[in-house]
């Protein structure tokens, strides 16, 4: 073939693999309101932008397997690079073969070597069955995915959209990422099938209930967004990574600062009453720049606020209990989520606010057996290790463990500083009062015991004044309402310059 011969024959192959699987795939695709793969990605990166592709015409020499039903390459969002490993589900159901394998690997070497974020874009069958002594026992087989995933963790960011199956293997692949979002209906990600569940274990369950995409996202804790469409799935992504740094030796991105979306006052959102109910969120609507909050894990151990947000213009993770649900107690999962967020912002260089109105961690048989203790120790061992500044603000109550978890002054935050409502103590007065004088009031008759108690709650109530931690020095500072988003931003501007010493040693021991 001449010249013009070799550049049509190139040109015909290009569009061949461009264009995925046979028109009954795409077709079944546009039935369930799923994006081709391509649309996704052109979604998902800057407009116009340029697309550089590694492996398009990855077997395409056989029948049916165009690019070996994954694309990978490296586009463009907010005008910096990123890497893309996005499975095409028109072919083979977005399953792996042999090459979809190598393009991962190779995809993933590349993004390590250019320090650039990687999103994965999953939508498969799982492995190829017919293929699997070619992709399951070597060094460079399918494994090496998630050993490569473990390298790259918290050098650069990792995040996974779910559009639909992510099966038995490949279930661990979104688990290993910074951030996952699932599509509401589409998502699907488990070890066995429901049909396989059956089998070993009798169970009959549907595939929503086993690994659906809202159970992921407010039970099991693996997703971090539920999205209502695969358009608002991709514009999280971006949302996402506008907060973050492209590797972990970047400072995440600084905006210009913008009032908070709501101006209205901290005192009349918090109420000065120990049991009366308000909303954290609105403290934090209060507190951070307009349009830049992004909560995360909305949906699971909802009694802990985690999310990213600006300050002044700086990027910062917010840690927050929310006392109208579960009165912000710390369950097992929410510890979980606090571990998980406060080990992502530290990853990253994200400066981490910290929200206290916590009376401790919750207490009986059911937390116990759900390992409350070793889950506590978890988020509290993430705090101990974390490097980057903290401050915590004692909104309204601190009392017992929680107030450590939420990084109180004996886990060396930056700065503790209170509003003039908080009140810190080992206990409540409720609980207080019962441990010391439980002896006392059952000896006092029935009708006397009301009054007792109400006295002794009263007067244990008054010794936990914040001002009596401040005059000890105890707490940096106590600031009025209208003064603490300024207070913040200062602070954390003075934090930022700190040099962290990391303790020496091989690795961490975490009860997970």
């Amino acid at each position: 073939m001449n010249h013009q011969q070799l550049a049509e024959d190139l040109k015909t192959r290009i569009h061949a693999a461009e264009s995925g699987g046979q028109a009954k795939y795409h077709e079944r695709n546009r039935l369930q309101d799923k994006l081709f793969v391509r649309d996704r990605i052109r979604l998902v990166l800057d407009d116009n932008s340029p697309w550089i592709e590694d492996g398009a015409l990855a077997r395409t020499l056989e029948a049916d397997l165009p690019g070996d039903a994954i694309v990978t390459g490296v586009g463009m969002i907010h005008g910096k690079q990123v890497a893309i490993i996005a499975n095409d589900s028109t072919v083979k159901a977005g399953a792996w073969g042999r090459v979809t394998v190598q393009k991962i690997l190779r995809m993933q070497d590349l993004a390590l070597r250019s320090r650039i974020p990687v999103i994965y874009m999953q939508d498969s069958a799982g492995a190829r069955l017919d293929e699997q002594f070619s992709i399951f026992l070597d060094r460079n087989h399918a494994g090496k995915i998630f050993y490569n995933q473990i390298q790259m963790s918290g050098v650069i960011p990792q995040v996974c959209v779910l559009f639909g199956p992510s099966p038995a293997g490949a279930a661990y692949l979104p688990a290993f990422c910074d951030f996952v979002v699932m599509v509401e209906g589409h998502s699907s990600c488990y070890i066995g099938s429901p049909r396989m569940a059956e089998m070993v274990t009798g169970e009959r369950v549907s595939m929503e209930q086993l690994g659906g995409a809202r159970m992921h996202c407010s039970q099991s804790g693996l997703g971090d967004y539920l999205a209502a469409n695969e358009e608002k799935a991709l514009g999280e992504v971006r949302e996402f990574l506008s907060f973050m740094p492209w590797h972990w030796e970047e400072e995440p991105p600084h905006k210009a600062a913008q009032s908070p979306a709501s101006q209205k006052p901290l005192e009349e959102i918090v109420p000065s009453s120990q049991n009366a109910i308000f909303d954290m969120q609105e403290v934090i609507d209060a507190l951070v720049d307009n349009n830049s909050w992004l909560e995360l894990k909305a949906l699971f151990a909802r009694e802990l606020i985690v999310g990213l947000a600006r300050l002044g213009g700086r990027v910062v993770g917010v840690v927050a209990n929310q006392p109208k649900v579960k009165g912000g107690v710390l369950f097992p999962d929410s510890a979980d989520k606090g571990a998980w967020f406060i080990q992502l912002c530290t990853a990253y260089g994200i400066p981490l606010l910290f929200l206290q109105d916590i009376s401790g961690f919750m207490v009986g048989s059911a937390v116990e057996r759900q390992g409350i203790i070793r889950r506590g120790a978890k988020m509290l061992s993430a705090l101990g290790q974390s490097t980057i500044p903290r401050i915590s603000v004692l909104v309204r109550k601190a009392y017992g463990a929680g107030y450590t978890a939420m990084a109180g002054a004996s886990f060396q935050s930056d700065s503790v500083i209170a509003l003039p409502t908080a009140k810190a103590a080992i206990m409540g007065p409720e609980a207080a009062v019962n441990a010391i004088y439980y002896n006392k009031i059952q000896e006092l008759a029935e009708n006397d015991r009301e009054s007792f108690i109400a006295e002794k709650r009263a007067v244990y109530d008054s010794e936990l004044d914040i001002m009596h931690g401040a005059s000890e020095f105890f707490i940096d500072a106590v600031v009025p309402g209208e003064r603490l988003r300024t207070e913040l931003i200062e602070r954390f501007s003075i934090a930022s310059r700190k040099v962290a010493v990391p303790v020496s040693r091989r690795s961490m021991v975490i009860r997970g």
